[in-house]
């Protein structure tokens, strides 16, 4: 059986500072865009911070247009509505994801067909993707509408399978990528694969502007009709006159303020982030029980925004008792992402699963990621693992 920590030192853990599972890291460059905002009056939903992060988005992803919103979930959203998902349509998402991925689709009263996984990235399996639309529309007699693809953890997708798959049938597809700013597939950012590619700067991703997110795509249509929409959809009247229904979707010029200095620091947190992940790996290279979410080859360049990784079907050790151990020693950790084919409220969707997410949220951890964690807490967090597996 694993060893277990005494309670002399998870005593004396738990009056220590908490480790966090991936908390904000300001770099001090975002006062500046702050100070000028308030400098100038520009406290609103719309202003030179919003256009100039928009701006140093597209640079830095190489995009035509960027649309910059009050969530990720908010972006998700606005590109449904772009592609034309109405209600009663059906959209293809991954179910290995946050609901966020999910929620959006029965807004519009489409209805979600989740698919399951693959093991080598995690993430939406090709061969099932296949399978379920040619179901769909000998079911339903029609195509569904849209693919939701998430790039999980950072972990780029086998985006060339699918979207080989959705130009085949024709089916735009939209790149969750909001936990893989920064990721590439061929030196590609993830985003840029499919019609419209969305990012979260929520407080716990790789940058944040305390809650944001924005909508990227090289059709410049796309970024213009969702500005127009996420600002109550207002027609170019002197009079406030609205003809289709319109959303309080923006970014404020303030937290694109916290955005723009975010962004000069980025390329510091995916290297801060993949050195995480590259010395829990090797510091628990010893313990054969667990295996990391690792790239599959050098195709794929993961942000790494979190360390996971899976306890062996045949180990001993049981996930939540290794995380509830840390979480005794004030260590943050998360199992992975419960699968949303078993989700209570999409319980009735129509899913084409193979059982892999499912291993995968029984198994899987998700360890403590911050830009800013010290080499103090890795060694700890580190230490406290080996030790739970009688390693220490």
């Amino acid at each position: 059986m694993p060893k277990s920590s005494t309670g002399e030192s998870i005593n004396l853990r738990s009056n220590l500072e908490k480790i966090w599972l991936s908390a904000p890291h300001m770099s001090g460059k975002e006062q500046k865009y702050i100070d000028d905002a308030f400098a100038r009056g520009h406290i609103f939903p719309m202003g030179p911070n919003v256009a100039g992060l928009e701006s140093d988005i597209c640079v830095f992803t190489s995009s035509k247009a960027c649309a910059c919103v009050s969530s990720g979930t908010a972006a998700i959203h606005l590109a449904l509505i772009m592609l034309g998902v109405r209600q009663g349509d059906e959209v293809i998402c991954s179910s290995f994801t946050f609901s966020a991925s999910v929620n959006p689709i029965r807004y519009q009263g489409a209805i979600p067909v989740f698919v399951d996984s693959e093991s080598l990235t995690w993430n939406m399996d090709p061969e099932i993707l296949r399978y379920a639309i040619q179901a769909r529309i000998a079911t339903t007699g029609q195509k569904p509408k849209a693919i939701i693809l998430v790039h999980l953890y950072g972990m780029p997708a086998r985006l060339d399978e699918i979207v080989q798959i959705a130009n085949e049938f024709d089916i735009p597809i939209i790149e969750d990528a909001a936990e893989a700013l920064g990721s590439t597939f061929k030196d590609l950012h993830c985003g840029t694969f499919g019609e419209i590619g969305v990012y979260s700067f929520n407080g716990n991703k790789i940058i944040t502007t305390s809650g944001g997110g924005a909508l990227i795509s090289d059709n410049s249509e796309y970024c213009q009709k969702a500005i127009f929409l996420a600002t109550q959809a207002r027609d170019p009247a002197p009079h406030y006159q609205h003809s289709e229904i319109g959303y309080n979707y923006r970014m404020s010029n303030i937290s694109a303020g916290i955005g723009r200095g975010q962004m000069e620091v980025l390329s510091d947190h995916i290297e801060k982030r993949r050195a995480n992940f590259f010395f829990y790996k090797n510091a628990l290279a010893e313990l054969d029980d667990i295996q990391f979410q690792t790239e599959p080859s050098s195709e794929y360049f993961s942000n790494h925004w979190l360390s996971t990784f899976v306890i062996d079907r045949d180990s001993s050790v049981d996930r939540e008792d290794l995380r509830l151990h840390l979480e005794a020693l004030n260590i943050e950790t998360r199992p992975l992402w419960n699968p949303m084919h078993l989700q209570p409220v999409f319980r009735d969707c129509p899913k084409h699963i193979n059982g892999v997410s499912e291993d995968l949220f029984i198994r899987g951890l998700c360890l403590p990621s911050s830009s800013n964690l010290s080499n103090d807490d890795r060694d700890f967090v580190v230490d406290s693992i080996k030790d739970y597996f009688g390693k220490g």
